[in-house]
């Protein structure tokens, strides 16, 4: 390696250092509906004013390391983030098929759903340093139909992104109903969510009215951007790093233009 590869390969390493020494977490609890929830609060560890704020909502299985992980990611970036709890307690279930019940129960009942998922943007919003006219969601598998419920509930978010989550909904946006914009990151491959489902995405949303993008990665199963995916042994769901790649960098892309660089 000669000198000037070495020391650019300095600069990103302590680059990578520096973020990570700027950013703290703290477990969060708030209630809703005689339920208690623990998510987990990360944030800048040097905020100065206030920061746009970020909701992440987990996959099936509940709040596990992985949401945590890109909430503490997003306050590396300069974001208040809040791994939201759709489960109460803080609970994460052994295995995903353990979890479906409880996915299902909320799957079942949309008023529910989007009750639990606006509670969590609620305690984001109050905390603080975030600037609650500046909100955005994110989400992956069930979080990313979360966010999506979210968003049609007429919640006052600025955008939200769904990574490989189910798109279709029991009660689509009518006009008006969804004030930010939407980018959903899809695997072309993923079985869960058929072509002729995300058709029918693309059709609600534009007749919505909704400011929408969808990114589809080719050759892309289920759960793409989790690596413990691939370990399920569940056919159709598997970690696939080109496609993490390209949909986180989009998700930067998107919140970039909607709240300026951080």
């Amino acid at each position: 390696m000669d000198s000037a590869c070495a020391a650019l390969l300095h600069m990103a390493r302590n680059e990578r250092r520096r973020y990570k020494r700027c950013m703290k977490t703290q477990a969060l609890e708030y209630a809703y509906g005689g339920v208690t929830f623990i998510g987990e609060l990360a944030r800048p560890d040097t905020q100065s004013g206030a920061r746009p704020g970020i909701l992440v909502v987990h996959e099936g299985t509940g709040i596990t390391d992985h949401a945590k992980r890109r909430a503490r990611e997003l306050a590396e970036r300069g974001f208040v983030a809040l791994a939201a709890d759709m489960y109460g307690g803080g609970s994460v279930a052994p295995s995903l098929l353990e979890g479906r019940p409880r996915m299902m129960e909320l799957r079942s009942d949309v008023d529910l759903l989007r009750g639990r998922v606006n509670a969590g943007l609620t305690a984001l919003r109050a905390q603080p340093g975030v600037d609650a006219k500046r909100l955005g969601a994110i989400g992956f598998c069930f979080g990313g139909l979360c966010v999506l419920e979210l968003a049609r509930s007429g919640a006052d978010v600025a955008g939200v992104v769904s990574f490989h989550g189910i798109l279709r909904s029991d009660r689509p946006a009518r006009p008006g109903d969804i004030k930010g914009k939407v980018l959903a990151c899809h695997g072309a491959a993923d079985p869960f969510v058929p072509a002729e489902e995300v058709a029918g995405f693309e059709k609600e949303l534009t007749e919505a009215g909704v400011d929408w993008h969808l990114l589809v990665n080719g050759g892309a199963g289920h759960g793409f951007t989790n690596p413990g995916a691939s370990n399920l042994g569940v056919p159709g769901v598997a970690y696939d790093e080109r496609a993490e790649r390209r949909s986180f960098a989009a998700m930067r892309d998107f919140f970039d233009a909607l709240f300026g660089a951080p």
